[in-house]
């Protein structure tokens, strides 16, 4: 089995308690482990792969919370660095006509340097790029690119999420929009959102969206559609895949349990890059994310939802 680097932000999410209310009159909030990255690592791990993340935390509390919670559920922290600078936070409610209320206070993730020692062992291992915060600036920017370059030098299979916040994104489209093509050029699995789709290749269609993403190069393409499914595209073989009823309680995290099912199925095939260039059998592999994706929003939060192989009745 291969391993499974995933590499970006960590981070503290506080949620405010009482729904329908804006953070300036908020009370009281739940302190929850976040970041994209984060979240794939524990879903690879808990479903029995080797997962190893990536990222930076403070030396506070906060941040020894965080990195105890990964290797509560077994990811390799062994590569995460603890910096001077306070663990990142978010604070996040929903007022009263239904918006989201966020506010940013970016810290340790930006301080994540580049360690050589790490791309020694990447070897045709699997590599994870949750794009969130790493467009904007500090040394994790630097860092990033080169672990995509040492990745692709290394003959990894290279998965890229771009992760779009609104929030985070207010300004800075088109730059966020290039690092994506960017990324993109070297990826060989992407998993996108529909408004993800749309934004970086301009196509109002799933079709011209996934033809311009091909054509940047990369073998297989999921966009996630919430209730209706996942849009599977490989070559120019696609198809949409249903989602599985639940009853919903927190979305939180669905994308990222996706993303660590297929990655720790890919991590366990022997020679993923084949895979996912086998349109059948990538198939297989989205329909049982998708089941990993709607369990995880039947409980609240993230990484405290997301499933074990028990649950999705793998043998």
């Amino acid at each position: 089995m291969k391993k499974v680097f995933c590499i970006g932000e960590i981070l503290i999410d506080f949620v405010a308690e009482s729904q329908g209310t804006n953070l300036e009159n908020a009370t009281v909030f739940s302190k929850k482990p976040g970041g994209a990255p984060a979240n794939v690592a524990a879903a690879v791990s808990r479903l029995g792969g080797k997962a190893v993340f990536v990222g930076a935390v403070g030396r506070d509390p906060f941040g020894s919370f965080l990195l105890h919670c990964l290797q509560e559920e077994g990811v390799d922290v062994a590569h995460a660095q603890q910096v001077e600078h306070f663990t990142t936070l978010a604070f996040v409610s929903l007022d009263h006509t239904g918006e989201r209320d966020f506010v940013f206070n970016r810290g340790a993730d930006r301080e994540l340097k580049y360690d050589p020692q790490l791309v020694s062992v990447f070897g045709g291992q699997v590599v994870h790029f949750g794009a969130a915060t790493c467009f904007l600036g500090g040394k994790l920017e630097t860092a990033y690119r080169q672990y995509l370059r040492e990745a692709r030098a290394a003959g990894c299979l290279i998965s890229f999420d771009p992760n779009y916040r609104t929030d985070l994104w207010k300004e800075g489209r088109d730059y966020f929009i290039d690092q994506c093509i960017y990324y993109l050029k070297s990826a060989h699995f992407a998993k996108l959102s529909l408004e993800e789709a749309r934004l970086i290749t301009g196509s109002e269609t799933l079709e011209g969206a996934c033809r311009f993403i091909h054509q940047l190069g990369v073998f297989c393409i999921t966009v996630t559609l919430g209730e209706q499914g996942t849009y599977l595209s490989v070559g120019e073989q696609n198809t949409t895949i249903g989602s599985v009823a639940v009853e919903a309680k927190d979305t939180t995290g669905a994308g990222d349990a996706f993303v660590g099912c297929v990655l720790w199925q890919l991590s366990r095939s022997g020679d993923p890059v084949s895979l996912i260039r086998d349109f059948d059998r990538m198939s297989n592999v989205v329909m049982l994310a998708n089941r990993a994706g709607a369990h995880t929003t039947t409980a609240f939060g993230a990484i405290p939802a997301l499933p074990y192989e028990a649950d999705l009745g793998v043998n």
